[in-house]
Order: structure tokens, then sequence, then C-alpha cells
């Protein structure tokens, strides 16, 4: 593939001009917008509340998504609802996606191991969240990991720097980035991932005081 071929890649094209989350859902099933769609199994849509308050924007889906077709079913996923659970957030009143649809991975033996996807291919698949979010009209956005943050505050955003920080944007009122929860399950050991899954429980926190006030707590 040239570079001038590469620099085109987009799913914008495969965008269906009458919009709403069934027809977007609908038409990226068919998604060749970058080259991942070869190799995973089926497009991994957003899925959850269509009038949420707040969106979830992972990075990309896993082995377990990308076989079940639906979005933080895995590991990742349990955590992530064992900790809206503790922040007082139900999952039905949340909207959750990524920043990719296809799972991008590599080969380990029989085993499919997670690859992080490339900055052309977040920005391939932009087109799907930038609508995702437009459709749903949250009031607050939250990126988990730098991937998501990255996608929608700019390549230069640092999620160590300004976690938690509530931001006002055009995409949404505001958005908040923290740590994905698969980076807790990477902790060496019990004692880190205690304290990964308190610290980001207290992201959460914030976040569901916001949804049930309107109020940023400081």
């Amino acid at each position: 593939m040239t570079k001038q071929k590469t620099a085109e890649l987009s799913a914008a094209q495969f965008i269906p001009e009458n919009k709403s989350l069934k027809s977007l859902k609908r038409a990226a099933e068919a998604c060749q917008g970058c080259d991942l769609y070869k190799f995973a199994i089926q497009t991994v849509f957003g899925a959850g509340n269509a009038h949420a308050k707040v969106v979830f924007v992972g990075e990309q889906p896993g082995d377990g998504e990308d076989k079940e077709g639906l979005p933080f079913v895995g590991p990742a996923g349990k955590l992530l609802d064992k900790a809206l659970e503790l922040a007082g957030i139900r999952k039905s009143e949340a909207y959750f996606t990524n920043a990719v649809k296809h799972f991008k991975f590599e080969w380990q033996g029989k085993r499919r191991l997670h690859k992080k996807p490339r900055p052309i291919e977040v920005h391939a698949c932009y087109p799907w969240l930038d609508e995702e979010i437009k459709e749903i009209k949250p009031d607050l956005v939250v990126c988990l990991g730098a991937t998501a943050a990255q996608a929608l505050l700019g390549n230069k955003f640092k999620v160590t720097q300004r976690r938690g920080e509530f931001i006002e944007s055009d995409g949404a009122p505001y958005m908040m980035a923290t740590v994905h929860p698969s980076s807790i399950l990477r902790a060496p050991d019990e004692e880190s991932r205690h304290e990964q899954m308190e610290a980001f429980v207290s992201d959460l926190k914030r976040v569901a005081s916001f949804i049930r006030t309107g109020k940023i707590a400081q």
C-alpha cells in the first residue's frame, strides 16, 4: 500500500445518509475503511442506552468482544462493570463503544493477543465514533485510556497529566479521560491492582456525581 493510499484511509465513505444508531451499526458491518476488517471476525459497534448522559469510549474490541460482537464483554469489561457498580453508575444508563471497531491482534500460538492500533487506523475509524456521539448527544464522554483520549482530545493529550479533568469540548459539553480497565488487570501485583482500582472508582464517582447533579464535583 502506497503512502498516498494509506493517508486516504477513512470510514467516512461508509457513513449512511440517513443517520441513526441503528443505521450506523448496520452500515459499520460492511466497513472497509482500513485493513483491520480483513482479520477480525466482525465489526463491534457501540451498545447501550441511546439517550445516555454519559458515553464510555475504550480503545478497541478484544478477543471476546470480536467473538460476541459487543463492546466490553471480556475481562476488562467485567472489571469495568464492577467499577461502575462501586461508583454508583447503572450500566443501563450509559453507552459503551470504542475508538476502533475491529479487533487488531497478533497470533501467539493459538491465541489472539491485543495489538495497539496505529494512529492512522484510529483516524480511519473516527467517523463512526463521531457519529455515535452526535446521535446520542451525551453530557459527558469518558475516554478510557490513551487511544480513546487522543482520538477525541488530540494526539498530544496525556492521560497521566490530565486524568479526571472535565474538559469542555465541541463533541459533547464535557469530556474526561481516565485509565482503561485493562491497565488495572496488567498491574504487577494485588496491592497495585487494588490501588489502581480505587483510583479508577474515584474517577467514576465524579462521573456519577455529574450524571446526578449536572455539576462538576471538586
